[in-house]
């Protein structure tokens, strides 16, 4: 593997059409990692941050992203551009509110 290859220009575009990055990432990252960093770097005006880890999902390329996965393993033929950036994005899950979860079930 060339050094262009053991690593990926990633950017994390959110809900709202912004974009966390780019950053590059060695190809040996695993996905859990990639939600640790976006956590970190989770812009602080922004509504509806992750609180963890858990509450974090990353798309690439229409799948969700498992956290055993490196960034190698979700490659693509089509992300192999020099200098390209590859373009991930991410889903916030929120806890149900206890209101919610009361309407769910029709008690009251």
């Amino acid at each position: 593997m060339s050094g262009a290859q053991d690593s990926l220009e990633i950017k994390f575009r959110l809900i709202d059409g912004s974009d966390i990055g780019p950053k590059s990432f060695p190809a040996a990252t695993s996905v859990a990692t990639l939600k640790e960093s976006i956590l970190s770097q989770w812009p602080k005006d922004k509504e509806n941050a992750p609180k963890t880890v858990k509450d974090v999902k990353i798309i690439s390329a229409g799948k969700i992203l498992e956290n055993n996965r490196t960034v190698a393993d979700c490659r693509s033929p089509l992300y192999d551009v020099p200098g390209g950036v590859t373009t991930m994005h991410v889903l916030v899950s929120q806890p149900p509110q206890e209101k919610d979860i009361i309407g769910c079930w029709g008690f009251t």
